[in-house]
């Protein structure tokens, strides 16, 4: 069961209405890490507050890397005018559209809204405001959306995917498209579930880049809402701009870093069982930007022979 991917996809494609206040950004409030013995004497590990009365030891967990994020600022441009600019920190291209509002003595011939597609880590001017009246002030708020992915790329792979857990090692899996127990959306519909066991090796199942890394969580439950963004996740940018997406994975298991090159078969992670879910299991799904909606693709694994295979729900396959 999952709901990350979805999840990511609200944030991706509402995050970000903003306007003046966005010029200076809110902290992050940091990712707490509490550690306490249960009744029977077992450590436990949570980023949940233990029950009142419960004795525990608490501290803060640091991020080995800063979040990508889209940035939007104000500088001057030429004739007194004011530009608006996007800094995409992702490894990745976004899809990204904006406009102005609250205007006051905005010139006439001034843009106020569009698109774009930024390239990754790049900063680009979205539109330059002239003033009507060149003596006043002149002054606007701007909300935004934006989407990871370029919308224009095509699923191409070169060969079949491969099973993202060890050669030789088999695993049933739980959902596959037709099924759709809880991939119903759009952008998980094509997902596989493999069950398996917390803290089994997870492998890269087709070379790229990755773009984003969620490595502080440790507990899951059924609250989709709550639950679902609390997921460990792996997502990487490939050749033909789609992007695998690894989830449900075990905390402080996680050994790459955003803007790493990874080769098929190299390993990322281990297995867990954090966020939206009802038990163990890798969520495992490839994606695109479809017209600024993120959506799931389906997907041919490697067989014994190497011929492709679509895998269903209540048969165990083999890495090969």
């Amino acid at each position: 069961m999952d709901r990350r991917a979805h999840r990511i996809a609200v944030k991706l494609a509402l995050a970000g209405i903003g306007a003046a206040a966005l010029l200076c950004g809110a902290p992050i409030a940091a990712q707490k890490l509490y550690k306490y013995q249960d009744a029977n004497g077992v450590w436990v590990y949570t980023d949940q507050r233990p029950p009142s009365g419960q004795t525990y030891d608490e501290r803060d967990l640091e991020h080995r890397f800063e979040r990508p994020e889209i940035r939007l600022f104000r500088r001057p441009a030429a004739g007194g005018g004011v530009a608006l600019v996007a800094n995409n920190t992702f490894f990745a291209p976004v899809q990204i559209k904006f406009r102005l509002v609250k205007m006051a003595n905005v010139g006439a011939d001034s843009p106020n809204d569009g698109w774009r597609i930024l390239a990754p880590r790049t900063e680009v001017e979205l539109l330059a405001v002239s003033k009507d009246d060149p003596n006043a002030v002149s002054t606007f708020e701007y909300e935004f959306a934006y989407l990871v992915g370029d919308p224009h790329a095509e699923h191409a792979p070169d060969r079949p995917y491969r099973l993202p857990y060890a050669i030789a090692s088999s695993f049933p899996v739980s959902q596959a498209y037709p099924s759709t127990i809880t991939h119903r959306d759009a952008s998980s519909m094509h997902a596989i579930d493999f069950v398996m066991p917390v803290g089994t090796q997870v492998f890269a199942a087709r070379r790229g880049v990755v773009i984003e890394v969620a490595s502080d969580f440790h507990d899951s439950g059924l609250d989709p809402e709550v639950d679902g963004p609390r997921a460990n996740i792996i997502r990487v940018l490939h050749d033909d701009g789609t992007m695998s997406l690894y989830a449900h994975l075990n905390w402080n298991s996680i050994r790459v870093l955003p803007g790493q090159h990874v080769e098929r078969g190299e390993y990322l992670a281990d297995s867990g069982n954090t966020g939206f879910t009802t038990g163990p299991h890798l969520h495992f799904a490839v994606q695109r930007n479809r017209e600024g909606t993120l959506v799931s693709l389906p997907v041919e694994f490697a067989g014994a022979d190497g011929h492709a295979m679509t895998v269903r729900a209540g048969q165990r396959y083999t890495a090969h």
